[in-house]
């Protein structure tokens, strides 16, 4: 129980707490849950009179970012993200905030949306706190945006190390490189997930007219909203450049492949003269030169080396060799 922006103590039942929440009007309680069973939940759902469609998204997640008004209650998605430095890999978990009168329902699912750095930062925030129910939706939200920017900037440095690798003179494995600006791609589509679908709701929640939610916290909410329109800008520029990357490395892997059907097609034809002289003089013709003339060998050697060596000559000033 959170009383005049300060941390009290409540009673364990949460109808007699709910009470004394009311009662007062300066109280209220944040419960917070992590992958409650169904059992768990349902004694929640009972003492605040959450409605049975929220509780139903809230257990079974795997919801998008939303934001849904019923009678006694607010119910809003979030989707955390987690950048793994290991495996280079974007993960996301679900968090549920039930926001009403006088209390506030955390439901986390998933290890990327810790939020006891978020209630120790808020109570030491009395002034923010004093807002209530929407003090705590607001420290959630701001937390999880805040978050989301810098996994977009882990993001870009290593786009930038990608870029890197496309553009290298001598890129050792093509298709390794195609392969791994799939997978970034994938990445980015599973973050572009967690935050564009949650535009409408902050715009809601600063601009808009929203049960539950203080009036003078429209600006906090504000704030939130333009960073995740930052964070946004950021995803939609690297899916732009993830997109630029993958063309310019195809591109280049078709300059590569027309590079090595020159070379080939220049070694076939520095073979072809060796084995058409060689086939003529191996059909046993009754008057050949070397017969007749004791030069006849080597003049034919001759020839074909120096056939050889002027296709070779050619194709290397014409940049097939």
């Amino acid at each position: 129980m959170y009383r005049d922006g300060r941390r009290s103590e409540a009673p364990e039942d949460f109808s007699e707490a709910l009470a004394e929440a009311r009662a007062t009007g300066d109280a209220f309680l944040w419960v917070g849950m992590h992958e409650p069973s169904e059992a768990e939940f349902d004694h929640v759902r009972r003492e605040f009179g959450l409605h049975p469609l929220a509780v139903e998204d809230a257990l079974t997640a795997h919801q998008r970012p939303k934001l849904e008004v019923y009678d006694d209650s607010l119910f809003v998605v979030l989707k955390p993200v987690r950048y793994d430095d290991d495996r280079d890999t974007v993960t996301t978990g679900e968090l549920m905030v039930f926001m009403g009168d006088s209390f506030v329902v955390t439901v986390r699912h998933g290890e990327e949306s810790p939020l006891a750095a978020v209630r120790r930062r808020l109570e030491h925030e009395p002034d923010v706190l004093r807002h209530g129910p929407t003090a705590v939706l607001y420290a959630v939200s701001d937390a999880v945006v805040d978050e989301y920017i810098e996994v977009a900037a882990e993001l870009q440095a290593d786009l930038e190390e990608l870029e890197a690798e496309v553009f290298a003179p001598n890129t050792p494995d093509s298709k390794n490189t195609a392969s791994r600006i799939y997978a970034f791609k994938r990445q980015v589509l599973e973050f572009r997930r967690a935050t564009s679908p949650l535009l409408q709701p902050m715009d809601r929640l600063a601009f808009g007219n929203v049960p539950f939610v203080h009036e003078h916290a429209r600006p906090f909410f504000r704030d939130v909203a333009d960073h995740l329109t930052k964070a946004n800008e950021y995803i939609e520029g690297l899916d732009r450049l993830l997109s630029d990357a993958l063309s310019a490395h195809l591109a280049q892997m078709g300059v590569r492949q027309n590079d090595d059907m020159r070379k080939i097609s220049a070694w076939a034809a520095m073979a072809a003269v060796p084995t058409m002289l060689a086939g003529i003089y191996g059909m046993n013709f009754d008057h050949m030169p070397e017969l007749t003339w004791t030069w006849g060998y080597p003049a034919v050697v001759a020839l074909m080396v120096g056939v050889c060596l002027g296709l070779h000559r050619l194709f290397k000033r014409r940049g097939w060799l």
